[in-house]
């Protein structure tokens, strides 16, 4: 048994060691990689510029992407070889929701990482509603109980309460349904012939990019958002707005991006996928090795224009674990990016079931489907096959510890617990037609949304 990630040698000796590996006979090595200017993307930043790619015999293009669509649309018609996506956006290709196209990944890009954030406005509305700690601070993490009065004086002044999130089939519009829904709000239905995702909603959600998410906010086209950082923390930097929860608080260690391929892709070149898999894992244990001694290097990387563009003060808040929900109210966060812990680059089936049942819950999948249509779903898209076969080659050259990865799975993660999730429903990925039966709000069973009504 090889050493403790803890205890693993330097960065340096990796390269090293990479230097002397056998490199596998490459289909196509020159590749082009998407990304959305999100802290997440490190992971391919890191690979580049720590000459992880050049170790495996790629030659690596990094390409900033203007939103998720033109993103995916570059991986499915081959502009794009990957790219870093959204988690949703791999399955919904998949199942034919929106553009239809066999996605697969072999790699999950980190846990946790995100937040939702109100303007001053809101916040001032909703504190009398936030319990205290002894020292006047608010008690985290905040319920959207919070908000429900707020919202409910909106609708009687006959006023939207409009709130962003960054795509149909993003994490962040699933966590904030999510937190919506354990607070008693209705975040609102799909339809086959509405996908507003507004249909019935006490909270109008829509879509705004990222980068774009403070000003629009600080315009008032929207009372508050869920997005990835450093878009939350560049709120509190520029006086505009509040983190009022992270994801960690909302479900411990939950799953957030992946790095996207067509399987198109990845059965015409089989080693150049074991490849460039290879490389991005090492990134991942750079990120976290030591106790997240790289950070602050890391920082100096995304805040470059060419990949975050953003003040590594304000990166490094979140990246080096603290996270500030006021000016002055910084708690610590060791957890909130997670890149490698926790197996975090496995791609668990249970994971991709998760997104698909919240793609059943708000009525993106029309129907009810069986228990065994979401695992062979999942198993279609997350290939943790592939992530196996790059880390045992890992192992072989000594460039990572074989005790750091879960060998023996079965691709499903344990059930999360009560406990760690933000309504106290524990979550079973071999069960996702009792979870979705489980949560208050939301389609169950055999229920459609017709017109702007659920039926059965």
């Amino acid at each position: 048994m090889k050493t403790p990630l803890s205890l693993m040698l330097a960065a340096s000796t990796f390269l090293a060691s990479a230097a002397s590996a056998e490199l596998l006979d490459l289909e196509k090595d020159e590749l082009t990689f998407g990304f959305i200017k999100l802290t997440d993307m490190a992971p391919l930043a890191v690979a580049y510029e720590n000459g992880y790619f050049e170790d495996e015999g790629l030659f690596v293009t990094l390409e900033a992407q203007a939103n998720w669509k033109v993103l995916l649309d570059g991986v499915i018609d081959g502009q794009l070889d990957g790219a870093h996506m959204l988690a949703g956006q791999p399955l919904a290709a998949t199942i034919g929701y929106g553009t239809e196209a066999h996605i697969i990944t072999p790699f999950s890009m980190d846990l946790n990482g995100n937040a939702i954030t109100v303007s001053n406005e809101i916040w001032d509305e909703m504190k009398p509603n936030v319990p205290k700690m002894d020292d006047g601070r608010p008690q985290h993490p905040i319920s959207a109980s919070a908000l429900l009065p707020v919202v409910e004086d909106y609708k009687d002044k006959g006023e939207p309460f409009n709130m962003g999130m960054v795509f149909p089939v993003s994490t962040h519009n699933y966590e904030i349904r999510y937190w919506l829904a354990a607070g008693g709000l209705q975040p609102g239905y799909y339809s086959p012939q509405d996908i507003s995702g507004q249909i019935g909603a006490d909270v109008l959600l829509s879509v705004t990019p990222p980068p774009q998410m403070p000003a629009t906010m600080e315009a008032g086209t929207i009372f508050g958002y869920a997005v990835g950082e450093p878009w939350n923390q560049q709120a509190v930097f520029k006086d505009i707005g509040v983190p009022v929860i992270t994801d960690y608080d909302m479900w411990k260690n939950n799953p957030e991006k992946v790095f996207g391929i067509n399987k198109k892709f990845a059965d015409e070149n089989p080693n150049t996928t074991i490849a460039l898999t290879k490389a991005l894992i090492r990134a991942a244990i750079w990120l976290d090795e030591n106790d997240n001694a790289n950070r602050e290097e890391a920082v100096e990387i995304l805040s470059r224009s060419e990949y975050v563009g953003a003040d590594a003060e304000v990166i490094a808040n979140s990246m080096t674990g603290f996270f500030e929900f006021e000016k002055g109210d910084r708690r610590p966060a060791p957890d909130f990016n997670v890149f490698f812990r926790y197996n975090a680059t496995y791609p668990y089936y249970s994971d991709a079931i998760w997104y698909l049942s919240q793609m059943r819950r708000w009525g993106q999948i029309a129907e009810q489907k069986s228990d065994e249509w979401f695992i062979e779903t999942a198993k279609s898209v997350y290939r943790p096959d592939i992530y196996l076969e790059a880390a045992k080659s890992l192992v072989e050259d000594d460039m990572a510890a074989e005790a750091d990865f879960p060998w023996d799975s079965d691709g499903f993660k344990a059930p999360t617990p009560a406990e760690d999730i933000i309504d106290a429903i524990p979550f079973d990925g071999r069960t996702p037609n009792a979870y979705i039966d489980s949560l208050p709000i939301g389609l169950k069973g055999a229920q459609t949304v017709v017109d702007s009504e659920v039926k059965g």
